[in-house]
């Protein structure tokens, strides 16, 4: 295995357990609608695992996971959703900004906004599914705007001077 795929895998499982971890621990029960749901800081080390490492990080951390905290905290049916639909917002995320240098916020907050309408549209059908109720899975879209916005503030205060150390390690190291 070479330098550079062995330093890709170690970065992966990194944002996997970040993911998780922020998840976990970083997480707020709401109170409404059929399912109650969450609200969690799980999409900052998504989003971050996105636009820094690109598309196929963000995948595979964001979506194994947040899947992974489906599987282990009692939302096991959600675990597949979880893996697919987050997947999506991590590729779609790390797919736009990788190819957007140039105007990084413009392209930073169409990229969220697509992440924003993946999760609301992918989680609706998950309910769709899971509750058979076209109506149930209305009161979870606050929930995910909230959950979407929140992590998009916060990325964005950070992940400029993210960059600029990443840049920084990388000039050191080569």
């Amino acid at each position: 295995m070479s330098k550079e795929r062995t330093k890709r895998l170690v970065i992966t499982a990194m944002f996997i357990a970040i993911t998780y971890i922020f998840t976990v621990f970083v997480n707020i029960r709401l109170p409404f609608g059929g399912n109650g749901g969450l609200i969690h800081l799980g999409n900052v080390p998504l989003f971050l695992a996105a636009i820094l490492y690109g598309k196929r990080v963000g995948a595979v951390a964001g979506g194994v996971g947040m899947a992974l905290f489906d599987l282990l905290s009692g939302w096991t049916a959600w675990a597949p959703f979880t893996l697919v639909v987050v997947a999506a917002m991590g590729y779609c995320v790390g797919a736009v900004m990788e190819k957007k240098q140039q105007h990084f916020y413009l392209w930073y907050v169409c990229a969220v906004v697509l992440a924003l309408f993946i999760k609301v549209v992918g989680y609706y059908l998950a309910e769709l599914i899971l509750y058979g109720n076209p109506i149930v899975p209305l009161a979870s879209i606050p929930g995910n705007i909230i959950q979407v916005s929140a992590a998009a503030l916060v990325v964005l205060a950070v992940v400029t001077p993210l960059q600029k150390a990443l840049a920084h390690i990388n000039s050191r190291n080569a």
